[in-house]
């Protein structure tokens, strides 16, 4: 390839970061209820307000591309937790007859973030999650800036990346 359509392409990929960012600006988290693993009832709502940038990964215990992208994000997290104070948060898709998975499956990966589940499928529904893997990314305020269906090796750095940003806009460094 040639240097001037390498940066043609370039500026075509930063143009659609920028514009897919852009339309998600404005939508924020619907208010429904979930579960903790303990089985106690939360607002959705309750997972913002942490004035930290956010990243919401819908999963289930069946779904292998699922459980490849919350390794690789787990594997990460601390050093991202560090860099930017991203928060990561997993919201299980499992419903009432494979949910019982869900905590062993927590349990057993060691995993340190939040996990919920969605057995009703009620806030899948309201963020139109039709398949899993499926990624959100909030500002500090709550906003979702950037979704994503499915996942690919080396999505997650997509996602660190989109983070940093936010930082720097909101730091202004």
């Amino acid at each position: 390839m040639t240097r001037f359509f390498m940066n043609k392409m370039l500026c075509f990929i930063s143009f659609i970061l920028s514009f897919s960012l852009n339309i998600f600006a404005q939508k924020s988290l619907p208010d429904v209820q979930i579960k903790n693993l303990k089985e106690q009832t939360i607002s959705s709502k309750q997972l913002i307000g942490t004035n930290q940038p956010i990243i919401i990964s819908f999963w289930a215990t069946w779904c292998k591309p699922c459980l490849q992208e919350i390794s690789a994000i787990a594997d990460n997290l601390e050093d991202w937790q560090k860099e930017t104070g991203v928060k990561f948060i997993a919201i299980s898709v499992d419903d009432s007859r494979s949910k019982a998975r869900v905590l062993t499956f927590v349990n057993t990966k060691k995993w340190k973030f939040d996990v919920y589940t969605d057995e009703n499928a009620d806030f899948q529904r309201a963020l139109n999650v039709l398949n899993v893997p499926h990624t959100f990314i909030l500002d500090t305020n709550g906003k979702i800036i950037y979704q994503h269906a499915s996942y690919a090796l080396g999505d997650e750095e997509e996602y660190i990346d989109i983070v940093r940003r936010l930082k720097k806009v909101s730091t202004g460094k």
